[in-house]
């Protein structure tokens, strides 16, 4: 048998272990985000003269965050990913509730057909469907609309079609029987008595759509080319070029960007925590 010294060396040493690669990944996971803010506050002087972790002068240069905001009209581009982020969360919440409903409530024939094509669109990657996808959008004269392509990211949504689902069937049919024996429809027992217990699941697709769509510059570059229309994550690129890249502008935007999200993280982090642990453990 193994002696007490033995079992508290390998103790220690499995924590040392563990608390080593969190640190470890802890500095590489914050290293990008320490320096991006060093970088901000430097004018491009002296960004060109310093290195990535050189401490800037003077902390209260706040001239790439002005010229950030004007030369890459930043305010449009918020405007812009707030409308399209605001109609995309709330109509893949509905449209992938009500589906998960439907699947999930009504046994009918082709029901596991259905939930095979949506695990294999799962499957298939985006690029490959680009080239027919931008022949149907420009037949439709989708291309450079708004309208359009937040039609578009409400459509290919599938992982929250499946999460919707995943808590529907935890959620006990004697619910619905017994307003159906009540003479409610299925419109209110929907809406009024299963939708309001999908709060948890509401609040995950939320924040994984609405994080997505944000964050999305492919499709973004793709059919919203028009400057007026630029969202966020296009603006970004304002500074970038084949010939020269501003860093400490692009810099300056990327922490603009970041703190609309920050700020909502601050305010509704109890309901995300509860959001996304309720939705770890159903099963």
């Amino acid at each position: 048998m193994k002696s007490d010294f033995q079992l508290k060396l390998g103790t220690f040493l499995w924590k040392l272990l563990q608390y080593t690669s969190l640190v470890l990944f802890g500095f590489i996971a914050v290293f990008p985000v320490v320096s991006c803010v060093i970088t901000a506050f430097k004018p491009e002087s002296e960004y060109k003269s310093t290195t990535v972790m050189s401490l800037p002068e003077n902390w209260l240069y706040f001239g790439n965050f002005v010229t950030a905001w004007q030369k890459s009209n930043m305010g449009r581009a918020f405007l812009n990913s707030t409308i399209i982020v605001i109609f995309v969360v709330f109509g893949s919440v509905m449209i992938g509730s009500m589906l998960a409903y439907v699947l999930s409530r009504f046994k009918f024939r082709g029901n596991g057909t259905i939930r095979n094509l949506f695990l294999y669109a799962a499957l298939i990657p985006g690029i490959a469907m680009q080239i027919p996808l931008y022949k149907m959008m420009n037949t439709i004269h989708f291309n450079n609309s708004i309208p359009g392509y937040i039609i578009l990211m409400m459509g290919t949504d599938v992982i929250s079609i499946y999460i919707f689902i995943q808590f529907f069937e935890n959620i006990s049919t004697s619910l619905d029987e017994s307003a159906i024996m009540d003479g409610a429809s299925y419109f209110t027992i929907f809406f009024k008595i299963l939708f309001p217990l999908l709060r948890p699941a509401v609040v995950t697709v939320m924040i994984l759509k609405g994080v997505g769509v944000y964050n999305e510059y492919y499709s973004a570059n793709l059919y919203l080319q028009k400057s007026e229309l630029r969202t966020v994550a296009l603006a970004l690129y304002t500074f970038v070029g084949p010939m020269k890249s501003q860093y400490n502008l692009i810099c300056a935007g990327v922490l603009i960007t970041l703190t609309p999200a920050l700020i909502i993280f601050i305010l509704f982090q109890k309901q995300i925590y509860n959001g996304l642990t309720t939705g770890a453990v159903k099963g």
